[in-house]
């Protein structure tokens, strides 16, 4: 019988050591390869946690950064249209420009994808 918080692999002074019958072990032994304590899925777990923590920083970075562009950018101007011209802010202008850029972007790498994919 063991005392509570005793250690049944320690060896009082004089004593030959634990006893155990062939084939078994003691609580507290392992037996095969070493670990190094460090599972797959807890690098996988850190690594899922670095790369969330990176796409926050990155997302209120572009939120800080879209908020002084509104800010500095409040003026009004004019914009000509093919028939018509309008007074609009200066981000408005900026963000309907970025819009339509990245819509023929993306036009165009759909033309490229399905070119491939003929070819």
């Amino acid at each position: 019988m063991t005392v509570p918080g005793s250690d049944p692999t320690r060896t009082r002074p004089g004593a030959s050591g634990p006893t155990t019958t062939p084939g078994t072990t003691t609580p507290g032994t392992t037996t095969g390869p070493a670990t190094t304590g460090r599972t797959p899925s807890r690098e996988r777990h850190t690594g899922r946690t670095i790369g969330r923590t990176l796409a926050l920083a990155l997302l209120i970075a572009v939120t800080v950064l879209l908020v002084l562009f509104v800010v500095y950018n409040t003026q009004t101007v004019e914009i000509s249209l093919v028939f018509v011209d309008v007074q609009a802010p200066l981000v408005l202008a900026l963000v309907i420009a970025a819009a339509l850029g990245g819509l023929l972007v993306w036009l165009a790498g759909l033309v490229m994808r399905a070119r491939r994919r003929n070819s």
